[in-house]
């Protein structure tokens, strides 16, 4: 079966982690060093000749892109959090794959060239400079990323020469547009969806949009034992209104989802009524006026939560990237491929980023998701099943057998 080929080269691609719980594998770190080897030893048994690019991407391509022919993408990203799972992003690596190996030894010849990419960065837990690889492909890349230096205070840039690529070559990485058919991730769902609906697969629709915002309440600290409650100036009960606005405004919008994931108390002390806070509100939805009409609903609380409880409240838009739509004619070609299966087409969007926000801005994206349990990822128990993998593979072969006619490749 093709899914437990997968599911074997992926429990021996997690292998290559730091000690510790689940798969911690960063980007330019030993352990993606010591993973290049494996991938591209199954890049070379799928008949692709494979390196590592001056971003730190390991590439294969097939003889028709090595020649200049017109080149459909398909990968996903060897790097993980930290405590990860295995199948997040590596899934999108071993299957396609896979799944070129299974076409090479069938004889099935496509009217296309292939390129499969692990890329290098896109957690952004080592560096906090996600999508440095696909940003490369795109002609995207900011050089001042190179800049961005880790807990050991090492530069992107030097990491990447002790990796053995040269930064200085990375403007070269662009793709030709005009080449460039298309881009495919197969990605395991990272939440509930399909397993509430019982489905080994679904097609993506879009990628979020996300924005971050950091906020500073300041109120005044007294003594909790002496001051009366209509007099405080509690900035951390200030805060808890905002948390609560966060949540009632995303749980009333559909297609919008938020959260107040960090939050710092002064001087969070026992018997201190907190003086202050700083916090942080992410939302997401994949159409910008969803996330901007959210966005409105929260800010314009923020006065009156200041009036209320005697502080002020000063907010801070620090990150904005807008989401971006998958292209219908891979949509639709995946849609085909799932039907044929007698397994019900269903379409959602991904509220994570991926590495297709930056190949967006090269050529038309397109996702599959690929059902996994509890809907749990950035986790040791992150799991798929070995059949769900086979299924997924299957389909992507059907895809890629019909996307020539799609795109008018003959």
């Amino acid at each position: 079966m093709l899914g437990q080929l997968i599911y074997d080269r992926l429990d021996e691609a997690a292998k290559h982690s730091q000690p510790g719980p689940g798969v911690t594998r960063l980007f330019l770190s030993n352990e993606h060093k010591s993973v290049t080897p494996l991938i591209r030893d199954w890049m070379s048994k799928a008949g692709l000749f494979s390196e590592i690019d001056a971003a730190g991407n390991i590439v294969g391509r097939d003889d028709k892109a090595l020649a200049g022919a017109p080149t459909l993408i398909l990968g996903s990203h060897q790097d993980t959090v930290v405590s990860g799972g295995k199948y997040d992003g590596m899934l999108g690596v071993a299957l396609p794959i896979a799944v070129i190996e299974h076409l090479r030894k069938t004889g099935i010849e496509l009217p296309f060239g292939i390129e499969i990419i692990a890329f290098g960065d896109e957690e952004g837990t080592r560096f906090q400079s996600t999508l440095v690889g696909s940003r490369a492909l795109a002609g995207t890349f900011d050089p001042a990323a190179l800049n961005a230096r880790d807990d050991h205070d090492i530069s992107v840039a030097d990491a990447l020469r002790n990796f053995g690529c040269n930064p200085d070559e990375i403007p070269a990485l662009k793709r030709n547009r005009r080449k460039v058919i298309g881009f495919v991730e197969i990605h395991i769902e990272q939440g509930p969806v399909l397993e509430i609906m019982d489905l080994p697969v679904g097609i993506v629709t879009a990628l979020t949009g996300i924005e971050r915002h950091h906020l500073q309440i300041q109120g005044k600290a007294s003594h909790a034992g002496t001051t009366p409650m209509h007099t405080r100036q509690d900035a951390l009960v200030a805060a808890a209104d905002i948390i609560h606005q966060v949540e009632a405004t995303c749980s009333a919008t559909e297609g919008m989802v938020g959260v107040v994931g960090k939050i710092e108390v002064t001087p969070n002390a026992v018997n201190v009524i907190p003086d202050h806070v700083d916090l942080t509100i992410e939302l997401r939805a994949p159409e910008r006026t969803v996330r901007v009409n959210g966005r409105g609903q929260i800010l314009s609380a923020l006065p009156v939560i200041a009036n209320n409880r005697r502080v002020e409240i000063n907010a801070v838009q620090t990150y904005e990237a807008e989401g971006v739509p998958c292209a219908d004619w891979i949509m639709s070609g995946l849609e085909q491929a799932i039907a044929e299966k007698g397994i019900k087409p269903h379409r959602l969007f991904s509220g994570a980023g991926h590495d297709g926000l930056a190949m967006h801005d090269l050529c038309d994206i397109g996702m599959m998701f690929v059902r996994c349990r509890n809907g749990l990822s950035h986790h040791p128990d992150e799991a798929i099943t070995p059949e769900d993998a086979d299924t997924a593979a299957r389909i992507l072969a059907d895809f890629l057998q019909n996307a020539g006619k799609l795109r008018g490749i003959e």
